[in-house]
């Protein structure tokens, strides 16, 4: 028996995903190898953003919640609340995006990923949006790029099975 083999605490999924990717770095030419460290690079940042907006939004919060002062019925904590909720929300899928690429399950650039990011931000936009203050040609310019996304991620339907 051999005292220094010990037994792997690891999935036979992580294995084989770490043996994929070390497979796939033999296979890879030094610019995809750099692009490879970038991406892991932007994605360790990425997380680290969104660590600290998700503790930025619970030490908001959570003392909110503790005391019973909080009322999502009132126009601006629930602009404020919900803007935070989304903000994590769009960093994490963006974080995805860059896992993804990581993985070499997709090319770095994904514009389906990019319309989907840019649709969670206009409709952050529009939550914490106060109307009142907000022209209107501000407000029409902001429907029209929903508009335009919807269409384009629209068009783009089919495009994923290809």
């Amino acid at each position: 028996m051999n005292t220094l083999a010990t037994p792997s605490t690891e999935t036979p999924q992580r294995r084989t995903a770490l043996g994929e990717f070390r497979l796939q770095w033999r296979l890879m030419n030094a610019y995809e190898r750099f692009e490879q460290l970038v991406v892991v690079a932007v994605g360790l940042i990425i997380a680290g953003v969104i660590l600290i907006a998700l503790l930025q939004l619970y030490r908001r919060v959570l003392p909110l919640l503790v005391a019973g002062t909080i009322d999502p019925l009132d126009h601006e904590v629930f602009q404020s609340l919900f803007g935070a909720i989304f903000t994590v929300l769009i960093a994490m899928e963006f974080k995805h995006s860059i896992v993804r690429a990581a993985l070499r399950r997709d090319s770095v650039v994904q514009v389906r990923t990019v319309l989907l990011i840019a649709m969670l931000a206009i409709s952050r936009k529009f939550v914490i949006l106060d109307i009142g203050n907000t022209p209107a040609l501000t407000i029409a310019a902001l429907g029209l790029v929903t508009l335009v996304l919807g269409i384009v991620s629209w068009l783009l339907r089919d495009q994923a099975g290809s």
